[in-house]
């Protein structure tokens, strides 16, 4: 079954059942130091294996950026 959520204001569709890893995987994110906000509420990294992404989920994910 498919669930509809939003990811740095852009809509996707994903699998029930995705957690947020798979999803940082998904966006070629999962090496790298994130910050994520799940909903208005911040998401630990301890948390990101068992956070499951549920219909109607606002997620914004942030990475640092260096350059100069």
């Amino acid at each position: 079954m498919k669930i509809h959520v939003t990811v740095n204001d852009s809509k996707r569709t994903l699998e029930q059942g995705t957690v947020l890893t798979q999803l940082l995987a998904e966006l070629q994110m999962g090496d790298r130091p994130v910050a994520v906000e799940r909903n208005f509420e911040i998401v630990s990294q301890a948390e990101f294996g068992g956070c499951e992404i549920v219909d109607g989920d606002v997620l914004e994910i942030v990475t640092l950026v260096g350059g100069g």
